[in-house]
Formats: C-alpha cells, sequence, structure tokens
C-alpha cells in the first residue's frame, strides 16, 4: 500500500491545481445539494424494538392525545397571592382558548377543570397548562412553536407585576448545539502550535487548510443525507469536532516527516512521494481505526446512535482522503521552501550558564571544556531524549507510578450516572430550565418526568372501573408520588395510568421505579386482565441508557479485541498489542473518572460552565470510548513503528551489542525521534476538543471533555511514559511472536517499508536497466513454512524466453506467480518492468498475463486471453501439457502473433519437460530459451551445494 500512496503523493504534488480545484468542486457540488435536499436535524430519540417505543406506538394508534409531543407552561402567582383566585383564572383560561386554536395543538389541559387533578400545586401558589401536539418533536412547525410561544408572552403581559411564566415540556426539552466563537481558540491554539512545529507560517497553515476544506465537506455530505434519514442535532457538531481534530493531525504526521526529508537533502518531489508513502500509511491505519470503532457504535442497535458513528466516520474517511491527496499537493505549491526558520545557534557563555560563577572562577581550563562539552551533548538531545532517558533508567518504577496515579484517577468512574438530555441540562438562562425548576419547586421533581402506563381493556365491562382500581394499586407502589390520571380513551378500549414520581427523570432511582412497574406486568395481569406496558418520553429515555450500557461491555471487547488483532498484524508482536491494549483502559477509565469529578461531584463545574451536576449524556461513554480507541492506537503507531524500525536497523548492524541494549537504544531512539510529532498532535487534538467545553452545546460538553482528557492521559502519560518504560523492561522480547502465527497474519506495510525498499534498489541492478525481470536471492516459503524455492537469481531482457524446469511442478509455479506479482517472495530481490517487488505488485500485474494450460480445455485460448494490449510480461503455466500437435499449433501461432505486434514480449513458461517447451517456443520464432531447474532447497543444517537453483540464469 506504502507504493501506491507514494505514487499518489508523488502525482499530487505534480498536479497541485488539478487536485486542489477538484476538491474545491467536490465541496461546491455538495454545498449544492445542502440548498437543494437538506432538511434539517432533529433531536426526536428512537430506540426500536423496547417496552416503551412499542407503548408509544400504541398509544399514537389508540390515545393520540397522550402520545404526541407536550409543552406546558406554569404560572407562578407573587407572594401573598394564589393563582386560582382572579385575576389568575380569568387570564388562565383565556390563554387556553388561545392556545386551542394554535396548529398541531390537539388537548390543553385545564388545571381548574373538576375532571383534572394534581396541576395547581399544594399551597396553590403555582398551575401548570399542558398542551398535547400531534406527532414528534420534529412534526411541530416553527410557525406553531412561534404561535404558542405569543401566546404566552401575552399571559406574561396580563398578570400582576411579580407573577413567574415560564414555557417548558418536550417541546423546548433540548437545545439545537450551535458554534461559538470559544470554538475558534482550538484552531488558533492548533495554529500556534504548528508555527512552533514547523517554524514557518506558510507551512503552518497547510494543515489547518486541509481540515477545513475536509470538515466543510463532510459536514455538507451529513446535511444532504438529512434528506434521507433521521440525523440528531448533535451529529454535525460531533463530526466537526473530529474532522477538524484528525485532518490538522494527519496532514501534520506527512508535512513532518517532508519536512525533515528535505532537510536532509533529499528532493522535495521524491520526498513529498515518500512522506505520503510513508506516513500516509500510517494515516490510513489510524483513520480505518478509527472508523472501525465509530461504525462499531451501531453495537447499541439504536438508530441516532449508528448514524452519529457513521457520520462520524465519514469525517474521518474524507480527513484521510483530503490529507493523502491535497497535503502534497499544498507541497507542490510550497515545492522546496519548507524547511522553515533555523534555530539560533546558543552561544559559549549561554551553553556555560548552568554553573555558578564561584565555580566558573575556580574551573581549570579542562573543567570548562569538559563542561562546555557536555552542555553540547545535553543541548543536542533535547527534552525528549532526556525524558525517555529517565522514564527508561527505572522503568519499573515508572510502570507502577504512572499505573497508580491513573488508576487513582479513575475512581470517581465508578459514580458516573447516564441520561439522555432533558430541560434540566440547559443553561438557566433558558425559559425551559426555568420552567423545569420551577415545576420541581413547587410540584416536585418527579412532575417533569412523568411516566404512563397502558395497556389494551377491550374486554372490560366497566373501563373507568378497572382503570381506578389499576391506578389505585399503582399509588401504593414505593418511589410513586400520585396517580395524576387513570383513565380510558373515548372508545373505551385502551386505558392509561400517568403516574408522577417522586424523583427528577434523570434519576437513578426514577429508573428504578420503571423496573419496578415492570415487574408488576404479572400481577396487574393475573388481577386486572389487562396486559400493561411502561412508556412516555422519560421511559424511553430510560430505556436508551439501559441498552448503552448493556452495549459498553461488548462494544468495549469488540474495540480492545480490534486493537489486539490490528497492532498484531502492524508489529508482528504479542506484547506489544497487550501493552498498547492496556494502555488504552488506563486512558478511557482516567477520562471517565475525569468527567464524572466536573459533571457529578462538580469540581471545576463553574469554571467550565456546567448548567447542572449530575448524570451526563448517555451516549457520551460509548462515543469517548471509540473515538480515542482510533486516536490511541494513532499514537501508539507512530511512536512504536519508530522503535521497530530502530530495534530491526541495530540487529542488522551486528555492532556487538546485546539484543537487550540494542532493543533499549531503539526505544529511545525512535522516542526521540516520533516525540516532537506526537506531541504537536495531541496538543493540536487536545485543545480543539478543549475548546468544545467552556461554551460548547451542554450534551456535546461532556463527550468533549472526556476527549480531551483521554488525549493528555493517553499521549502525555500513557504512550509517551508508560510505552517506552514497558518497553524497556520487555527488551527484544518485546518483538517476539510465534512463528506459526506470524506466517499466518497478513503483512500491513505501516512503516512505508516498501517505499525504502524502492528507494534501496533504485539503482540495482544498474541504473535504467533495461531487463524485464531480474531477481538475486529469492525464497518462499509457504504457510506451513515449507521452503519451496530458494536462493534463485536470474535475469530476462526484453524479448527474451525462459522455462522453469524441475520435477516439481508446485515449486516452478510458485516462482513463475512470484514473477508474475501474484505471489510476495519471502526474502530477496526482484524487479519487474522496473517496478520493485512485492512493493509495486499492481503494477506488474497489470503488465503480466497468466495463462494455466495444465487444466485448459482450450490452451490456446487461455493464452490469448492473457495477452491483453498491455501485456510485457507473459507466464505460461505448464507449457508441456500442451502434447496434442493442433492444440500445440494453435498455442505457437498465438506466441507467434503477439510476437509479432509487441517484439519486446517476455515469456516466462513452466515445464517438467524442459525439452519439450523449448521446443514449442522454437517454433513460435523464440529460439535458444534459457532453462532454469527449480530444484529443492538444501537442508538447512548443510551448507547449500551449488545448484540451478542458485545459478544466475540469463535469459
Amino acid at each position: 500500500m506504502s507504493t501506491l500512496l507514494a505514487a499518489l503523493g508523488r502525482w499530487s504534488y505534480r498536479h497541485p491545481w488539478r487536485v486542489l480545484v477538484s476538491w474545491l468542486i467536490l465541496l461546491g457540488l455538495a454545498g449544492g445539494g445542502v440548498a437543494l435536499f437538506a432538511q434539517g436535524t432533529d433531536n426526536a430519540f428512537s430506540i426500536p424494538g423496547t417496552e416503551s417505543q412499542a407503548g408509544l406506538e400504541q398509544l399514537s394508534r389508540t390515545f393520540p392525545q397522550v402520545s404526541g409531543t407536550n409543552a406546558q407552561f406554569i404560572v407562578v402567582a407573587p407572594e401573598g397571592e394564589k393563582v386560582d383566585a382572579a385575576p389568575f383564572t380569568d387570564d388562565i383560561k383565556t390563554t387556553i382558548t388561545r392556545l386551542e386554536k394554535v396548529p398541531g395543538v390537539i388537548a390543553v389541559s385545564d388545571p381548574f377543570s373538576g375532571q383534572i387533578h394534581g396541576l395547581i400545586s399544594d399551597d396553590g401558589t403555582a398551575a401548570i397548562v399542558q398542551l398535547q401536539f400531534k406527532g414528534q418533536v420534529t412534526d411541530v412547525s416553527d410557525a406553531a412553536k412561534a404561535a404558542l410561544e405569543h401566546v404566552v408572552d401575552g399571559l406574561r403581559t396580563e398578570l400582576p407585576a411579580g407573577s413567574q411564566v415560564a414555557l417548558g415540556g418536550d417541546l423546548f426539552a433540548t437545545s439545537l448545539p450551535t458554534i461559538s466563537i470559544t470554538e475558534a481558540v482550538g484552531v488558533i491554539i492548533a495554529l500556534l502550535v504548528l508555527i512552533v512545529t514547523f517554524r514557518s507560517f506558510v507551512i503552518a497553515g497547510m494543515p489547518l487548510l486541509t481540515a477545513l476544506l475536509g470538515v466543510g465537506l463532510s459536514m455538507a455530505l451529513i446535511f444532504v443525507s438529512t434528506a434521507f434519514a433521521s440525523v440528531s442535532s448533535t451529529t454535525p457538531l460531533l463530526a466537526l469536532m473530529l474532522g477538524l481534530a484528525v485532518g490538522i493531525d494527519y496532514a501534520l504526521f506527512i508535512i513532518s516527516r517532508h519536512q525533515d526529508q528535505v532537510r536532509s537533502g533529499i528532493d522535495a518531489e521524491e520526498s513529498a512521494a515518500r512522506a505520503t508513502g510513508t506516513a500516509g500509511s500510517a494515516v490510513v491505519f489510524a483513520g480505518v481505526t478509527v472508523m472501525i470503532a465509530l461504525i462499531g457504535l451501531s453495537f447499541a442497535n439504536i438508530p441516532f446512535l449508528t448514524t452519529m458513528g457513521i457520520a462520524a466516520a465519514v469525517a474521518v474517511a474524507v480527513a484521510v482522503a483530503v490529507g493523502l491527496t491535497l497535503t502534497p499537493a499544498f507541497l507542490g505549491f510550497a515545492k522546496g521552501r519548507v524547511i522553515g526558520w533555523r534555530r539560533r545557534p546558543r552561544t559559549v557563555v549561554e551553553r556555560a550558564s548552568a554553573a555558578t560563577e564561584s565555580e566558573r572562577n575556580e574551573d581549570t581550563a579542562d573543567d570548562v571544556s569538559t563542561r562546555l562539552a557536555r552542555s553540547r551533548t545535553e543541548e543536542k538531545k533535547g527534552f525528549a531524549a532526556r525524558w525517555v532517558a529517565l522514564v527508561t533508567r527505572h522503568p519499573a518504577v515508572t510502570t507502577i507510578a504512572v499505573a497508580v496515579i491513573l488508576g487513582a484517577l479513575a475512581i470517581p468512574a465508578g459514580s458516573l450516572a447516564l441520561a439522555l438530555p432533558n430541560a434540566g441540562m440547559l443553561p438557566k438562562d433558558t425559559q425551559a430550565r426555568q420552567s423545569y425548576d420551577l415545576v420541581a419547586q413547587h410540584f416536585g421533581p418527579g412532575f417533569n418526568g412523568p411516566l404512563i402506563m397502558t395497556g389494551t381493556i377491550v374486554t372490560s365491562n366497566d373501563p373507568l372501573t378497572l382503570m381506578h382500581d389499576i391506578g389505585d394499586d399503582i399509588e401504593k407502589l414505593p418511589g410513586v408520588k400520585t396517580v395524576a390520571l387513570a383513565t380510558p380513551n373515548e372508545t373505551a378500549d385502551t386505558g392509561i395510568v400517568q403516574i408522577i414520581p417522586t424523583t427528577a427523570p434523570d434519576d437513578p432511582a426514577t429508573a428504578d421505579l420503571v423496573r419496578e412497574l415492570r415487574a408488576q406486568h404479572d400481577h396487574i395481569l393475573d388481577t386486572y386482565g389487562v396486559d400493561m406496558k411502561v412508556t412516555g418520553f422519560t421511559a424511553v429515555a430510560i430505556d436508551i441508557s439501559d441498552r448503552l450500557g448493556a452495549a459498553l461491555l461488548p462494544f468495549g471487547v469488540f474495540v480492545v479485541g480490534l486493537s489486539l488483532i490490528l497492532l498484531t498484524v502492524v508489529f508482528r508482536s504479542i506484547w506489544v498489542p497487550l501493552k498498547a491494549a492496556a494502555g488504552y483502559l488506563l486512558s478511557v477509565a482516567a477520562a471517565f473518572g475525569v468527567v464524572s469529578l466536573v459533571f457529578i461531584h462538580g469540581f471545576g463545574a463553574d469554571l467550565l460552565h456546567v448548567s447542572r451536576v449530575g448524570p451526563i449524556i448517555s451516549f457520551m461513554p460509548i462515543v469517548l470510548m471509540g473515538v480515542l480507541f482510533g486516536l490511541a492506537m494513532d499514537y501508539e503507531v507512530f511512536l512504536v513503528s519508530r522503535m521497530r524500525e530502530d530495534f530491526v536497523h541495530g540487529r542488522r548492524r551486528g555492532d556487538g551489542r546485546s539484543d537487550r541494549r540494542v532493543a533499549l537504544d531503539a526505544v529511545r531512539s525512535g522516542y526521540t525521534a516520533s516525540a516532537r510529532v506526537v506531541t504537536a498532535a495531541a496538543v493540536i487534538m487536545f485543545a480543539v476538543f478543549a475548546a468544545f467545553v467552556p461554551e460548547g452545546d451542554s450534551n456535546l460538553k461532556p463527550i468533549a471533555l472526556g476527549l480531551a482528557a483521554g488525549i493528555a492521559i493517553d499521549a502525555f502519560t500513557v504512550r509517551m511514559t508508560l510505552v517506552p518504560a514497558v518497553m524497556a523492561l520487555l527488551g527484544a522480547k518485546a518483538w517476539w511472536m510465534p512463528k506459526r502465527l506470524g506466517r499466518l497474519l497478513p503483512h500491513f506495510d505501516i512503516e512505508g517499508q516498501a517505499v525504502e525498499h524502492e528507494i534501496e534498489l533504485a539503482d540495482w541492478p544498474e541504473p535504467h536497466t533495461t531487463a524485464t525481470v531480474v531477481a538475486q536471492g529469492l525464497e518462499l516459503a509457504d504457510h506451513e513454512g515449507t521452503t519451496l524455492y530458494s536462493g534463485v537469481g536470474l535475469r530476462v531482457e526484453p524479448g527474451g524466453s525462459l522455462i522453469l524446469g524441475g520435477s516439481d511442478r508446485r515449486r516452478s509455479r510458485a516462482l513463475a506467480l512470484t514473477l508474475a506479482g501474484r505471489a510476495a517472495p519471502t526474502t530477496g530481490r526482484l524487479k519487474v518492468n522496473g517496478h520493485v517487488l512485492p512493493g509495486r505488485a499492481i503494477w506488474v500485474r497489470a503488465h503480466a498475463g497468466v495463462a494455466m494450460l495444465a487444466a485448459a480445455a482450450d490452451p490456446a485460448a487461455e493464452v490469448r486471453r492473457a495477452l491483453r494490449h498491455r501485456t510485457r510480461l507473459l507466464v505460461i503455466d505448464g507449457l508441456d501439457a500442451v502434447t496434442a500437435p493442433a492444440a500445440r499449433d494453435q498455442v505457437t501461432a498465438a506466441l507467434r502473433d503477439a510476437a509479432s505486434i509487441a517484439p519486446t514480449l517476455t515469456v516466462i513458461a513452466t515445464a517438467v519437460d524442459a525439452v519439450s517447451a523449448r521446443a514449442l517456443l522454437a517454433d513460435a520464432g523464440r529460439f535458444g530459451a534459457a532453462v532454469l531447474d527449480v530444484a529443492p532447497p538444501a537442508p538447512r543444517h548443510h551448507m547449500p551445494a551449488p545448484t540451478a537453483a542458485s545459478t544466475e540464469v540469463t535469459a
């Protein structure tokens, strides 16, 4: 994959205007789609397959007066007055008459009616008027909302001075999230970090531009999708937050690698290609990891959360695509002007300033020279080198200290309470929040979240008495303050019981009451013959929270299991994935602890403008786990891949160091090389997420805080402190993997090894080689560990022919498929048509045809099928299997025709009977074909004797 990305980066670098204009056209088209098709977002939450949702659907058919969206307003009389006396009664009744004319209103409750109880407070100082709209929240038009607000505002002006009127209810329970100027602070901080990192204003702006374009495109796509699916209002902001953060970071990784390479003297175009191939491979891995985790939110089986995960995954996918194309395009605009300003070298006086004046007077010249030399060394090391040396000097102490600190930080997570948003979570200056607080003050907190039990009563001869008896029975349960209503509908086929809990809708005790009411199902069925369901919007919210809580464990297993699999594939190690997964779990637990400290226990709540301490939005934990997983793996890859690279190179060098010393040096050098970029990326991520906390949407605020805390903890405490310490403890064992498992797992070139291999072989076997196929020291082993061939060396020029002979057709076929780019050699060097394999296998396969003649019904047709117009290499398996004279003549004719069209066509054939195959090629005009006997490899414990398999063959 890295070679594909390198080619993409090179093309984008050479054609920057095409890339930029293409993305701008896509952005314009998406913007046009928003103007034409966008329907707007909504905050309607539903959960198919639950009792509460089934109850709502039943009520919408049989009792629509209580199934739709409700609104209400509370009137509080001034001190010393009562609401059940004039002028309050007259003004409220007049207002009710006006409200009945508002579009969409199907019922208005009069608190003074003799048939309704409980809408006037016990002390007579407050009254509630309830309204029922048809349909869900999204079905109520803006005009209807405006008309309702106008009527209530009129009542507010008519009542005596000192009266309080506040409009609330489900219709106003949630606010639409918006972007404020505070979020721009994160972008400004990101820009400052980029300027410091790159030491260039122009280069620092590139990641921001790519991220903003990607975010604009992904946001437009999300709003276009509202024409086809229901999208919650939190979804675009989550996509914005994620897209902005990862978009900046992904471009940062590529540009940082490019800048380092250009500073080392590599040509700018070549550097852009290499950076896209190497750092770009890690970007793809990180992006795919985040996307898989986000799509994994569907584990909860909740539609709005699944949609949120998919939308956020789209934003990450766009960020990856933009980063891999637009970033090298911007580098193409800049050409070689990416070095940035140079740091001012320290003077001798500054380097010696650590010594005191008295010490300086007593020092001899030799002492001063020694100290200056040491200061120069420390200056070159920098903070990263000193820090990794510190944490790896006593790795056991560091590991225990980090584990204890994060474990202690995670303790408050045990008190984390979850709930769906309600008006009580809104800012205190909103009318809906004021209504919520006034209702709780005068009627009790449970009045803000009534529960409904409903069932079919068609078999009852006395529905009124039946519902009254059921209501009396339910009112005796602990946690029930009162039964506000127990009545059948107009057709007497469905009955409802409206229950007012003693606790608030987001109180865990209310959820316990819902479970207790459901536990009464069998008792009510046996006693009254009614199958009752517990429903209502409060019950729906509780069911969603319960399902999300139940989904956390399987989702956690999915995420951790995914990390173990992916990192095992990437690093070819067992211990590295286990260490990474353990670090991730520590980060998540500590992040939950931070959120709990602020939103549950109130530490720093005022500083962060938390409107109300209490339960947080239900899907925060699962979203936090998914997003943080991808970002944690991102940092893990960038840090540990460099350590692995240095470890492998250190062992190859063979300079006499022990494996443990090589491993420790690799940890320190790999850390030092990666720390600057990872630090910058983490600071940018933290700034972007933290900017959404102070003035952000109340639903998004705990998610943003959790992500900001999680990023800081994971990047600086886990990845940059715990990881090097554990790697130092493990030593060379960190890279151990069972051989059998290593053969079974696929290879993922996360470190850009294919690009490095291609650069290494750029002038092999000679600059601008003309050979169609050239190989040296090729070896291939199958999944069972059996070596099929080894020590193979060959060279075939354009128009040449080569026969791969030997008694074992399986071995020669394996070599032929390797040369055609269909199989990857285990070791050795191989170039086909100037492309290095296996990295450029896609290009080779596009110009190499393979004809399998051993079992072909029509060998000539099989040869012609393999001879496409771009074929430069033809591989024929089983050429000696063509024995029938007619078939032999047809194959000969096909090869002769191909040679007349493409004189440089190279033919490689396998045959047990090499003489017969050579004769057929001669009949086709290909004389003097070379023969390579693919013999079994020599035993490992013997010195390899010269065999045909290890002989250089030139055709």
